[in-house]
């Protein structure tokens, strides 16, 4: 064995010399002398237990590679099979090598043939894979990877696929090639042997030459496939299995498997691939990926399948604060705190960021099938029966479940389908007596459920879609109601000043001195803004001094922390409402709001279900616990953070006149500091205890409990949302449209 191995050394620095200096030494010769190495180790060996790395398996191979290679650099004409190739290709090396990497004889042979196949069909230039003996050797492997989950051949996997997916780049033809399998061969055959086939068929030619030339060396080669035969003897009997015409275990399945590996390099290479594959700019291989492969179908159901594993409950807390959750990096930073189902819960994530990321940059055809196939299958068979369940627990997990796709969620064709799922077809103004079964109407009604949690869930869901550009959102939930203006009186001409709509001194809520003694400290007080240059509308001074007003003074604390009132709030706004103006620039709304017709007879107004169920709760902010009142405000803020004029005036101006029946923010609000202005006076030691509460809900004393604590809680956020308002209305100043040149104001200033 030992001079075998000498003399295997000695002809490799022969074949380096001939590589280099000796260009007319036969390659054929060397060729078929390693593959004999290889096939006679099968005849001749009986130890089934020795490694392959301990055979000359390896070197051979290596060999046989370097021939192949140098030989096609030294092909004069350019694009011709050089004779080792057509004897790899007549005599179904490939095939064969194939056959004994299914076996996994010697131990290792696997690893070794996926290496082979890899660097041959990367390095070797000449296209191989139209070849039918190069093709079915490719299927053959593909299913051999993966129908072993979690292999000792993962990494060799990855790179086959590696190369095959960057071959399909360089030509998309090829996709369909691969992907159809053994069905091609049979459905093809004829044509294919006569074309792709051609140059297969020039080998008995050049096998003829080469006879004729050298006897000796044709004995040899019928020789090697004698011994063939007989290593075909002493291997297992292969059978077809997922080959029989199905078609099913392809590249696809091969790449899709290697994702789900617990080798986060191996399965980041595999999705890297399949991305790769699923961009082929080719429009009839798009059109193949998804009609005629299991493409989009297998992506929706492993992201559905990793759902399904989540535990039956998770806290909204953890998921909200499991963010940075991408496909390439799935795994939940270590720095955050451990909760039960984290790393289940950042794989689900990760595999839905991944899709995304796949409907971005795929094909428009196989973006929008794969987006159609997970709102089918994730959206609406797992999670529709979930957000509809009798189960608090079940609607509470997956209410926060799908605010967290939401918040990840990118691509504008699946964020179509997201907004289609939650809100249904473009909707029409609601009426009041309307009671719609839909998902939507659902959701609205959690968000007054009777579990405040499930309320502060479902707030967050609405909070996080109104964020996404997509205009159906805004006008579904809103717009649509408002369009007409059938909030605003009829009959008599809109006032030349709102100043002459004024009447405060009936409203039973206000001192005589109204609005124009509002008790601000100097410092307190907000700059004057520049006026409005349109006739008859508000100024925006007195929309700003209109809410910072409300509040009465004995409802006020933050004085007396030297907080500068609502200064605090104008930055934050100014940021957030040139983020919303540039994300519905393209949407075209008008400047202005739409002129009233004042022979137009008075219709009955309804503010569509989603603002009555934000007015009825706002309504009660005096007994409502801490976290929902946030989360209520946190939403109106949002709404009246949008550029559009009737938004602006039904939601931000005290001084429309509004038509009998109707309420606006500002009115529930009125209700809202009446109701408070008698509840004071039940409250020994108001003041006092207000600001206690303050002071413990910014970490400023020990908690403790009091009585009246969540009335007093309510009025904190009360003081604070009105200061809020307040700064939304400075920033969208001019009211009747978006004011887009406003520079910054210096920090801490207005």
């Amino acid at each position: 064995m030992q001079e075998d191995q000498a003399w295997h050394w000695r002809y490799w620095e022969q074949t380096d010399i001939f590589r280099q200096r000796e260009p007319s030494i036969d390659l054929l010769q060397a060729f078929v002398e390693h593959w004999k190495g290889v096939t006679h180790y099968y005849i001749e060996s009986t130890d089934e237990n020795t490694p392959v790395k301990k055979t000359d398996i390896p070197w051979r191979l290596r060999q046989m590679l370097d021939i192949l290679v140098y030989e096609e650099r030294q092909q004069v004409a350019a694009g011709e099979a050089g004779p080792c190739l057509e004897y790899l290709l007549q005599h179904r090396i490939l095939e064969t090598l194939c056959t004994l990497g299914k076996a996994e004889y010697p131990p290792g042979m696997r690893q070794q043939v996926f290496q082979f196949f890899s660097k041959v069909l990367a390095q070797v230039q000449h296209p191989l894979l139209h070849y039918l003996s190069v093709h079915r050797p490719v299927q053959k492997l593909l299913r051999l990877g993966g129908s072993v989950p979690g292999s000792l051949t993962e990494k060799e996997e990855v790179q086959f696929t590696s190369v095959l997916c960057s071959k399909i780049q360089q030509d998309p033809e090829l996709l369909t090639y691969i992907l159809e399998g053994k069905k091609i061969i049979s459905r093809k055959k004829a044509p294919r042997e006569s074309t792709a086939l051609s140059k297969d068929s020039a080998c008995h030619t050049d096998k003829d030459h080469f006879h004729s030339s050298a006897p000796d060396k044709g004995s040899q080669l019928d020789g090697e496939h004698c011994g063939a035969q007989a290593l075909n003897s002493h291997l297992p009997a292969e059978t077809e299995g997922p080959d029989s015409g199905t078609g099913e275990s392809t590249l696809i399945t091969s790449l899709l498997g290697l994702c789900k590996s617990k080798k986060s390099r191996v399965a980041l290479k595999a999705q890297e691939n399949l991305l790769l594959l699923v961009s082929v700019a080719s429009p009839a291989a798009a059109t193949y990926l998804v009609q005629s492969s299991p493409c989009c179908m297998a992506i929706a159901e492993h992201l559905c399948q990793l759902y399904r594993s989540l535990p039956a409950f998770l806290d909204p807390a953890d998921i909200a604060a499991l963010e940075g959750i991408s496909w390439r990096l799935p795994s939940a930073p270590s720095d955050e705190a451990s909760f039960p189902g984290k790393e289940a819960l950042a794989a689900f994530l990760g595999w839905f960021d991944y899709c995304d990321h796949l409907i971005t940059e795929a094909h428009a055809v196989v973006a929008d099938t794969l987006a159609k196939t997970v709102a089918e299958k994730l959206f609406v068979e797992t999670l529709q029966p979930q957000l509809l369940h009798v189960s608090e627990q079940s609607i509470l997990t997956s209410t926060a479940l799908l605010t967290a796709m939401l918040r990840q969620l990118r691509s504008p064709v699946l964020l179509q389908e997201a907004v289609a799922f939650l809100l249904g077809p473009d909707q029409q103004p609601a009426a009041l007596e309307d009671n719609p079964r839909t998902l939507c109407s659902h959701l609205i009604r959690h968000c007054d459920h009777l579990s405040d949690e499930i309320s502060i869930a479902t707030l967050r869901l609405f909070e996080e879609l109104l964020q996404k550009p997509h205009e159906q959102v805004i006008r579904d939930l809103v717009l649509c109601n408002l369009d007409g203006r059938l909030y605003v009186a009829r009959g008599s001409p809109e006032p030349e000043s709102y100043e002459d709509t004024l009447d405060l001194e009936e409203d039973p809520y206000f001192t005589d001195d109204g609005f124009l003694d509002c008790g601000f400290s100097p410092s307190a007080k907000p700059r004057t803004a520049p006026p409005t240059s349109a006739p008859g509308k508000t100024a925006v001074t007195e929309i700003v001094n209109s809410f910072l007003c409300l509040v009465p003074e004995e409802a006020k604390t933050s004085a007396f922390l030297e907080e500068t009132g609502y200064d605090t709030y104008v930055h934050d706004a100014y940021g957030l409402f040139q983020e919303c103006s540039s994300r519905v620039a393209p949407w075209g709304w008008p400047l202005g709001p739409a002129p009233l017709d004042l022979h137009e007879p008075e219709r009955p107004f309804f503010e569509g279900p989603f603002l009555q169920v934000l007015f009825d709760r706002m309504a009660r902010i005096l007994d409502q616990p801490y976290s929902l009142n946030l989360q209520v405000t946190s939403v109106l803020s949002r709404l009246a953070l949008f550029p559009h004029p009737h938004i602006h005036e039904y939601l931000l101006d005290p001084y429309i006149n509004l038509a009998p029946g109707c309420r606006s923010l500002f009115s529930v609000l009125v209700r809202v500091i009446g109701d408070l202005m008698q509840r004071i006076q039940r409250v020994p030691q108001f003041p006092g205890k207000l600001l206690l509460v303050r002071k413990q809900l910014m970490g400023q004393v020990p908690g403790e409990q009091l009585d009246h604590q969540i009335l007093l809680q309510g009025v904190v956020v009360l003081e604070e949302f009105c200061k809020e308002l307040a700064a939304i209305a400075f920033v969208k100043f001019p009211p009747h449209g978006p004011q887009l040149n406003l520079s910054p104001p210096p920090e801490g200033q207005v």
